[in-house]
């Protein structure tokens, strides 16, 4: 299945990010990273990959292992396991690449990948983004993109929990 190749083609091993990021430079091509849970794709979530996808030649997420994200968000998530997560992201056209990361903080993995523009969500400051100093002091862009007002994984979850009662 070819379309199914394409999208598990851009879901790169963590060990293989480094030399990846380098290949793409040494072509010429500009990197934006952008890091997260990503439990359940929404719509707030296509408007802010989409987004974070036009600064730059090619869109990196570094998804939170299962692991990271029971650590940061409770024992009841994820509610879809990484590798569910990393087909939906890689399904996104305009997704370039994906891969994972354990730590609770993406710091480790924006060393590694070195992008030129590191995005977050509206809900950040540059002044609170991890990596923000490391990226800005190596000639890097750091950009906040508002979030799409009324959604967000969190309501999505309550509203479920909520229709079931």
């Amino acid at each position: 299945m070819k379309s199914l190749d394409q999208v598990n083609n851009k879901i790169i091993d963590r060990a293989d990010i480094r030399s990846v990021a380098e290949e793409l430079r040494k072509e010429g091509k500009t990197i934006v990273f952008t890091n997260g849970c990503f439990d359940l794709l929404h719509k707030g979530h296509v408007d802010y990959l989409a987004r974070a996808a036009d600064l730059a030649d090619v869109l990196l997420v570094a998804l939170n292992s299962d692991e990271s994200v029971s650590r940061l968000k409770g024992s009841h998530r994820p509610i879809q396991n990484y590798d569910s997560r990393s087909s939906l992201m890689a399904s996104l056209g305009f997704v370039g690449l994906v891969t994972v990361f354990d730590e609770d903080t993406p710091a480790e993995i924006l060393e590694e990948v070195q992008p030129n523009v590191l995005v977050k969500g509206g809900d950040y400051s540059v002044e609170t983004i991890v990596g923000a100093d490391y990226v800005l002091s190596n000639g890097g862009e750091v950009k906040v993109i508002p979030f799409l007002p009324g959604f967000s994984t969190s309501k999505i979850e309550e509203r479920i929990i909520t229709s079931k009662k």
